[in-house]
């Protein structure tokens, strides 16, 4: 097939629906037009009648035959094949992967039994080792090389973006997904990254990734983000040396009086600002992640130490860090757990309050069907009324409500502080009245506090035996 000319080719391609970043798509372009080979044959959804050709593909780099620059040339032919599929053809691919380039079940028996019959320590090694490769899939081999292509490890980790919406209807899928991860820790160590504040001064385009990429507290103008960016506010970022403009996690802080109880009072760029000189407590009041592709490795327990660092040498009059944080799960807990007749904690003058509120003859359906109350949250009786079983019900959820088959909390946010080393300092009522944090938490937060001499003692606990560290006033409303 004729070679098509450089000129001809649109470099600005980018598939619809896809987590490959247009500048890996440019790498591999140009890595791809350096190899003088043809485009993929494989078309964009991969029919049938192309699935043995791309078979033929992958087989051919497993096997590496060829000298290195041939070698290379066919991992980059894959990639451009890959970058050019739709969303089916990117999910067919990944299951071909997944699918056929999975451990050989008949040759690992095999290897069980060459173990099971050795006679020697010499032969039980050379057995054991036989086994250890047999249980690696040959897909992996495929995913080291594609690592050693221009910008390779991000193509990985944006093929994972591609890959996670799927795995939860297929285990071979999640296999997949587990070894890319895996492979990437490596390249994502924490050893690795930097730690950056970003100021007002910062690029346009690092600024514009705030606004995409805050997953807790929208921002919601430039005047919002300015807010965030300074005053008594600041964000910090991890950032990898070769993805210079692309934050990995970044977290925002406030420097204030007291912890606070109230999360428009942080983020609403209206509120007059404090002076971060005659703060005592800085708020770490969100944490975004920013690369779907890297789920599952953890950064944000760096973060916190080390911006905990950066502010104590910067401003010494902090005596506290802790969170204001939100319990995102809680209400989706909440509703089946009442419904099923899960126990109450309602009193019996609350009960009749309730069920008298909301002219239903059970307590417990009468308290869901007064939260579908649009602005509930204003209404003083209300708020009079539902406080105390509310706060009740959240302190069992965050301290009796596990994982199934763990120790760990039920919680994501919750579970990630305590596994950080801290400690639950308070429950704190109607702390977020947005949209979003009364649908998802009836507007509860926590403060979660660290201090920096128990990080370690706290973390050991909870890992070790699931145990909660918390005040006597969180405490105060499991009753």
């Amino acid at each position: 097939m004729k070679t098509i000319p450089d000129k001809n080719f649109n470099s600005d391609f980018k598939p619809p629906d896809s987590c490959i970043s247009s500048s890996t798509i440019e790498s591999i372009i140009n890595a791809w037009q350096e190899t003088g080979i043809d485009l993929p044959l494989i078309r964009p959804d991969i029919p049938t009648e192309d699935k043995e050709l791309l078979l033929f593909y992958i087989v051919d780099c497993i096997r590496e035959k060829g000298g290195e620059i041939s070698k290379r040339a066919k991992v980059i032919h894959l990639a451009m094949i890959y970058i050019h599929l739709t969303r089916n053809g990117k999910e067919r691919f990944l299951k071909i992967l997944a699918r056929h380039f999975d451990v050989n079940i008949d040759g690992l028996e095999q290897k069980v039994q060459q173990l099971k019959k050795a006679k020697n320590d010499k032969e039980s090694i050379q057995a054991e080792l036989l086994l250890r490769d047999a249980l690696v899939p040959p897909r992996v081999k495929l995913l080291k090389q594609l690592i050693t292509i221009p910008n390779g490890f991000i193509f990985l980790k944006d093929m994972r973006c591609d890959l996670l919406p799927l795995v939860k209807t297929d285990p071979r899928l999640k296999k997949l997904s587990d070894e890319i991860r895996s492979l990437l820790e490596t390249y994502f160590e924490i050893n690795l990254l930097d730690l950056k504040e970003i100021t007002w001064d910062s690029p346009a385009a690092l600024l514009e990734r705030l606004f995409e990429y805050e997953a807790v507290h929208a921002i919601p103008s430039w005047k919002a983000l300015k807010h965030r960016l300074q005053t008594d506010h600041r964000v910090f970022a991890f950032f990898h040396y070769r993805m210079p403009d692309e934050p990995l996690i970044f977290v925002e802080v406030a420097l204030v009086k007291g912890m606070s109880d109230n999360i428009d009072q942080l983020i609403n760029y209206k509120v007059k600002p404090g002076d971060p000189a005659k703060a005592d407590t800085a708020i770490f009041y969100s944490i975004s992640n920013t690369q779907k592709g890297l789920e599952g490795i953890s950064f944000g327990n760096f973060l916190i130490k080390r911006v905990v660092k950066e502010l104590s040498r910067d401003y010494p009059n902090l005596k506290e860090f802790a969170t204001l944080s939100p319990m995102p799960m809680f209400r989706s807990w909440l509703e089946p757990y009442l419904i099923n007749g899960g126990n109450n904690f309602f009193t019996t003058d609350e009960k009749k309050q309730i069920c008298k509120l909301s002219e239903h003859s059970n307590a417990s359906e009468g308290l869901l069907k007064i939260l579908n109350i649009r602005n509930w949250f204003k209404n003083n009786e209300i708020t009079e009324i539902v406080k105390k079983p509310l706060m009740r019900f959240a302190a069992h959820y965050v301290f009796n409500v596990k994982k199934p088959n763990s120790i760990k909390a039920h919680g994501p946010v919750a579970n990630f502080h305590l596994t950080n080393g801290a400690k639950i300092e308070h429950i704190r009522w109607l702390a977020d009245v947005s949209k979003r944090g009364i649908a998802q938490s009836a507007g509860i937060m926590l403060n979660y506090h660290y201090r920096l001499d128990k990080i370690n003692i706290n973390h050991e606990a909870y890992m070790a035996t699931g145990k909660i560290h918390a005040s006597s006033d969180a405490r105060s409303w499991l009753g």
